[in-house]
């Protein structure tokens, strides 16, 4: 079934994408990620955007639209991959973008994040929330530690998915928008040592 995405703000507010809409590709909510960029605000200019299990590709379209220095979108699926290229093609910001057409698993263990703080969104289909919650919660694990300080990691779930009782996200921030959920974990600045 098609539809059409649309951009809910930053520079490309109002450009639509049209995609395949399949139980696998589910797109990220207008609410939910008004309420995502709401919540990073300051967190997104000028910094690298990482959209995890990309999909459509609109939350980091979205991420460049609000000053992000750039998106690295990472999709297993090369068709949609390919939509993701063109999209960013026809808005004429593919320059500021980086597709990986990979296993999101694999290719966060062997990516170098930079010095400097990074956002990076997860949003896995639901049968990686169920099924391949171990590999999830390593992956996730793996980043908290390699990340710059300041760095924010967001994972979107479903209510009633296996994440929700798990003991590592009590300490994160947690918001509920209808069925979805927004989960965000911060790591913290290293303490300034005093002269």
């Amino acid at each position: 079934m098609k539809a059409q995405v649309r951009i809910v703000g930053g520079l490309m507010r109002g450009r639509k994408l049209t995609c395949n809409v399949t139980p696998e590709l589910r797109p990220t909510p207008d609410m939910v990620r008004e309420a995502l960029f709401n919540i990073l605000g300051n967190a997104v200019p000028e910094r690298i955007f990482v959209d995890v299990f990309a999909g459509t590709g609109v939350v980091g379209m979205e991420a460049i639209g609000r000053g992000a220095k750039q998106a690295i979108f990472v999709e297993r699926d090369v068709r949609i991959a390919g939509e993701i290229e063109r999209h960013l093609k026809t808005f004429k910001v593919d320059r500021q973008a980086r597709i990986y057409r990979t296993d999101v698993y694999r290719w966060v263990s062997h990516w170098q994040p930079p010095s400097e703080p990074v956002n990076v969104f997860f949003s896995p289909p639901f049968a990686d929330l169920d099924e391949r919650t171990d590999d999830l919660l390593r992956t996730i694990g793996d980043l908290q530690t390699r990340t710059a300080p300041d760095s924010v990691i967001i994972l979107q779930a479903e209510r009633g998915s296996a994440v929700e009782e798990l003991p590592i996200f009590n300490d994160w921030d947690k918001r509920r928008y209808s069925r979805n959920v927004l989960y965000f974990w911060q790591k913290e600045l290293a303490p300034v040592a005093e002269s």
